[in-house]
């Protein structure tokens, strides 16, 4: 059985804070404001594995009013999602992700995103794909406001993958 899951994430810039895109570093400034690293990237795909899975979603697990929280690299959060898809004895098919930013160019970081989000997911690369599009300088993304992350996976399993109880 396959199923699917979408997860979308939004965050407003923050000049003091680096900006951390799909686990990559992309500037040392400029970045994103949120309680953990504020990578969107990866929490639209761990809500995303979240939602496939028919398990809750990332404020269920990772509350962003927790301060254990607070700084906190999102590779945790994937990693958390990862387990439950595997506890239900699914796999991975593959991610798909589109991130939406009229600043800063993301091209030059799309290969490295993917193979950070591959290694995180244990795939190999060709199973992640990482997109790139502007707003053309519509609303808050276009005046530069902030990013916006959109993820799709499909995870596999040989039975009805029923959703884990007390997975929270």
């Amino acid at each position: 059985m396959i199923r699917i899951g979408q997860g979308v994430d939004v965050h407003p810039f923050d000049d003091a804070r680096p900006l951390i895109l799909g686990g990559v570093r992309i500037s040392d400034s400029g970045g994103l404001a949120g309680h953990s690293d504020a990578d969107a990237v990866l929490h639209a795909i761990t809500d995303a594995l979240l939602g496939a899975a028919g398990a809750g979603d990332i404020g269920q697990y990772f509350p962003s009013d927790d301060p254990k929280w607070s700084g906190a690299s999102s590779s945790i959060f994937i990693r958390e999602a990862k387990r439950v898809v595997r506890d239900m004895e699914a796999s991975i098919s593959n991610v798909d992700v589109t991130i939406i930013a009229q600043k800063p160019k993301l091209a030059p970081f799309r290969e490295a995103m993917r193979a950070s989000i591959a290694k995180l997911l244990d795939l190999p690369p060709g199973h992640v794909n990482v997109k790139a599009t502007t707003t053309d300088h519509l609303g808050f993304i276009g005046r530069a406001e902030g990013i916006c992350a959109m993820a799709i996976v499909a995870i596999a399993t040989d039975t009805a993958g029923s959703p884990i109880e007390g997975a929270l």
